[in-house]
């Protein structure tokens, strides 16, 4: 009798499956027609951003409680505080390492390409490349003194990942160290996490829309003469990401994990739709955290090193900076030598740590770091807005693959990944439930997915 359970239980979540499979063939429709609205009707494009922008900030929204709940979790459930502090120093290791080469790579095919050649400046781009400095890039001593928040609840209603990420951290510990008088809280927490997770499977209906105006706004603003005059910084760009996630992500991946990047994309599908239909990483944020988790990674790995990777491991950004960086100078025929190049780089490196969170951050930080570092290219920042928001979609894809490949090297590294699991979830075997968006508790031995309501009171039965 018992045996007939676990082969009716998958028959549900197969059910609602189906049901969002049609949401994101929705969401490709939507995009198709924003292209097509933004090319025919430019100036009504432009107005509809607001749909795009309002869907964003319901997704983001949701990100601080569910890094709240992910690590208070995880950590909360270690027994050593010591494997956490291994966790970290592996993961912030691992992201300054990436972002070096990410750099490097930048470095090469920028001086390879040479795209800024030829181009002429005008005062109205000037102006508008400084009008790209954001306030909100923090220099370095600043940026370390805003990651603690004013009081203990600002940090879920500033919508800084950072600070969540602090408080969540020492409320972890707390308890943690509090051992079982500190179980019904955790448990409290748990159930707050299955709250947020279905308020956010609910937002994803809204998706089509919110993908339908951001497309239409950015292909009205820009327009095709844009891409045009970009298109050699552009494809460049775009097949440096390309090298990097596939060539140097992937074979880390397969060398380490034993694990293939197209496989591993494959389950991440709908998670790069949404971001190259929102132009936003953040987009993805939680459901990457419930899929890493689902997928056989630890809760204290996933805790740690997703929201910590979204403000230290930008891949894509650094790419984007470097080439962006010298094709301005390129632009500007003030061509930098390699001795110019690599300080200017390191420094955006530091600085791109500055802007974590701010909306847009590419082109703010590259707005800025010049600013601090180089002034006389500000004026060539211009050059690149009307673009910006295409390259940033190859940013945001290749950021969130980056943070979604360490995740699975760090869980190997740390022995806190199930193997056999994660095969049994890449092969289709074990399916993602896309109601709960919550894994099925592989770490604690019990079921942690959200119940349905008629199954909740026997589930708790069960555990008591």
């Amino acid at each position: 009798m018992t045996a007939s359970t676990p082969a009716t239980a998958p028959a549900t979540p197969a059910v609602k499956r189906d049901r969002t499979h049609y949401l994101y063939i929705a969401v490709i429709v939507a995009v198709a027609l924003g292209i097509a609205v933004g090319l025919i009707w430019p100036d009504f494009g432009v107005e509809l951003k607001p749909l795009g922008t309002g869907f964003v900030n319901l997704i983001k929204m949701m990100i601080s409680p569910i890094i709240f709940c992910t690590i208070v979790l995880g950590i909360g459930s270690v027994r050593k505080a010591a494997k956490v502090g291994a966790v970290g120093g592996i993961a912030l290791g691992y992201f300054l390492v990436m972002s070096l080469v990410a750099l490097s790579i930048g470095l090469v095919v920028g001086n390879i390409l040479h795209p800024g050649d030829g181009l002429h400046l005008t005062e109205a781009l000037k102006a508008s490349g400084h009008q790209q400095v954001s306030s909100e890039a923090l220099p370095p001593v600043e940026f370390a003194l805003s990651i603690i928040p004013t009081t203990f609840v600002s940090a879920f209603t500033d919508g800084t990942v950072l600070q969540t990420l602090l408080v969540a951290l020492l409320t972890g510990f707390a308890l943690q160290a509090m051992g079982s008088v500190g179980q019904p809280i955790l448990r409290g927490v748990e159930h707050i996490q299955r709250l947020v997770f279905r308020i956010l499977a609910m937002v994803m209906w809204a998706a089509p829309v919110g993908a339908f105006g951001a497309i239409a706004a950015v292909v009205g603003s820009a327009g095709l003469d844009a891409l045009k005059s970009l298109a050699v910084l552009m494809v460049g760009f775009y097949i440096t990401c390309l090298l990097f996630v596939f060539i140097v992500l992937g074979t880390m991946l397969r060398v380490i994990a034993g694990l293939n990047v197209f496989t591993l994309f494959k389950y991440l599908a709908r998670e790069f739709l949404l971001i190259l239909s929102t132009s936003s990483s953040e987009s993805a944020l939680p459901r990457l955290i419930a899929k890493m988790e689902h997928l056989g990674v630890s809760k204290s790995v996933v805790g740690i090193t997703v929201p910590t990777g979204y403000s230290f491991n930008l891949d894509g950004t650094m790419i984007y900076m470097t080439m962006a960086s010298l094709y301005i100078a390129d632009a500007l025929g003030t061509p930098m030598s390699i001795g110019e190049q690599i300080p200017l780089l390191l420094f955006l490196l530091v600085a791109s740590k500055g802007a974590a969170g701010v909306s847009g951050a590419g082109l703010a930080t590259l707005a800025g770091g010049l600013q601090s570092h180089k002034p006389a290219l500000v004026d060539g920042v211009g050059l690149i807005v009307g673009i910006d928001r295409f390259m940033s979609e190859a940013r945001a894809v290749t950021n969130f693959a980056g943070n979604a490949i360490a995740t699975i090297l760090i869980g190997t590294w740390t022995k806190e990944i199930d193997r056999e699991r994660v095969d049994q979830v890449l092969a289709g075997q074990i399916p993602f439930d896309e109601t709960t968006l919550l894994d099925d508790g592989h770490d604690d031995g019990h079921d942690t997915r959200a119940e349905l309501p008629e199954q909740g009171g026997e589930k708790e039965l069960a555990k008591a």
